[in-house]
């Protein structure tokens, strides 16, 4: 009998900003590598841990446009090639996602079998679950729609729970049960009841099924988002390693999970129960959890000196924290913001990020560090008129042939040699040297090396913003599009 494929559809289009600072929306936390047992990114753990599988076949990934080339970046690091990286243009929740991606993969010429994963997940015990989801193929192969139910560990009340018909075998079978009810977060008091029943589980948001079966249960159920699905892919537009949606069609879906338009409504639902040390990561108190810690419960990173602290998460990225007589803090400095909080407030950061919103504090969205295919650069000082930034460009890379309108750009060469042209002329710079690029000049800066290039730009004129770029030529498909 020949193996069922098995795609995985890894969602990652997640802001993460209950872990703000480090998770911001410009670089949300699946692209950080935040187990301290391991540099893979929690993208690329959610992809590796899969490995071993069964009829495992590359990922389609789904993303939104201002991430893909750090998606792109990543799997190209693990040397695993996706079936597509789609792009979202504006977020519609799980359900037009899971869509979409059924639809991409029925268009393959296959039935294959669907594993949703969440990009920003830790799973302790990897072979648990893959053993977990090799039972659950059994039933998907059947047309069920399953999805994997924690098995609680606490009152959880910032999960929603599933309640399956009846409890689960005992012993070492893994057994698939039919799902009675969801259940939105409960408070204290009822978590504290529905753990004590092992017919309840967490709900994991990780989704098991053959294309086909999440099809015809979204034409029955909600039939309106195949159909925007189907228009926004048959309008879809392939620019290099992405496959852009067509945004007119695609934001016409509503604003669903996929949990409220099928899977409260199915008769085709069932739970397996996961026990395999499971974590969304959710919040700093999440990851203090899942984190290696010291006698005194201790997570440190970075330049720290601590004396008679416990159960606190420590860390800095460049500067020296030294902490005295704590217990159960968050200390997290970064390069432009720093988080001190009460462990058990954690959950409350959202708050505090709308607040930023509010107040515009640019801090709550952007780091200082911005990602771009061809390497990134770091702002270290700007005022009204003047900025400073360091760039570092990628071996064999290239910025896009451009031209300002408002500012005029010093460039002095740190680190790498520096291939320059200028209105048609080219030169090469190597270090301590510098260029001055005028208003209105048409530009380009390249990295012909084999190191990294590093430089400092200073920017100075009436408007500083990136939007003042004109790409004559780009290497990345931004011509159209300031990104």
């Amino acid at each position: 009998m020949t193996e069922t494929a098995i795609i995985p559809v890894i969602l990652s289009g997640g802001s993460g900003t209950r872990l703000w600072p480090l998770s911001r929306e410009s670089y949300p936390k699946q692209f950080l590598a935040l187990d301290s047992r391991t540099k893979k990114t929690l993208l690329q753990q959610t992809y590796e841990r899969l490995i071993g599988l069964e009829g495992l076949e590359n990922p389609i990934l789904i993303c939104n446009e201002d991430h893909r080339f750090i998606v792109a970046e990543q799997f190209r690091a693990i040397n695993i090639d996706p079936k597509a990286i789609i792009l979202e243009p504006l977020g519609r929740n799980t359900a037009p996602a899971i869509a979409v991606a059924a639809l991409q993969a029925i268009s393959l010429g296959k039935d294959p079998l669907l594993l949703i994963l969440a990009a920003d997940h830790l799973i302790e015990n990897i072979i648990e679950f893959q053993q977990v989801i090799q039972s659950a193929k059994t039933y998907a192969n059947q047309g069920r729609l399953v999805t994997f139910g924690i098995v609680p560990t606490c009152a959880e009340t910032g999960y929603g729970y599933i309640e399956a018909k009846k409890s689960p075998h005992q012993g070492n079978k893994i057994t698939g049960l039919e799902i009675k009810n969801f259940i939105e977060k409960p408070n204290k008091d009822r978590a504290k009841k529905l753990i004590d029943d092992s017919r309840y589980t967490w709900n994991s948001g990780m989704f098991l099924f053959k294309a086909s079966s999440i099809i015809n249960e979204l034409e029955k159920f909600a039939p309106e988002i195949i159909n925007h699905c189907k228009n926004a892919i048959e309008k879809d537009v392939v620019d290099l390693d992405f496959q852009r949606l067509d945004a007119e069609s695609f934001k016409r879906c509503p604003k669903i999970s996929i949990d409220n338009a099928v899977m409260e409504k199915t008769k085709l639902g069932t739970v397996l129960p996961l026990n395999a040390g499971w974590s969304d990561i959710g919040s700093w108190k999440s990851l203090w959890d899942n984190s290696n810690k010291d006698v005194n419960g201790n997570y440190i990173n970075g330049r720290i000196v601590a004396e008679k602290i416990k159960n606190c998460y420590l860390k800095s990225e460049k500067r020296l924290i030294v902490g005295l007589g704590l217990e159960n803090l968050l200390v997290v400095d970064t390069n432009d913001a720093i988080l001190i909080a009460n462990r058990e407030h954690s959950q409350n950061i959202g708050n505090i990020i709308k607040n930023l919103d509010e107040t515009k504090f640019p801090e709550g969205k952007m780091h200082k560090k911005i990602y771009r295919p061809w390497g990134n650069y770091t702002t270290i000082g700007e005022g009204s008129r003047w900025q400073v930034k360091l760039i570092e460009v990628k071996p064999n890379a290239s910025l896009s042939l451009q031209m300002h309108h408002h500012r005029a750009e010093h460039w002095v060469i740190v680190n790498g040699t520096a291939l320059i042209e200028k209105d048609g002329e080219k030169e090469l710079l190597g270090e301590n040297q510098s260029t001055f690029i005028p208003l209105g000049c048409k530009h380009r800066l390249s990295n012909p090396g084999l190191m990294k290039l590093e430089l400092i730009e200073v920017q100075s004129g009436t408007y500083l913003d990136e939007n003042d770029i004109i790409r004559f030529e780009d290497s990345y498909g931004r011509i159209k599009k300031i990104n």
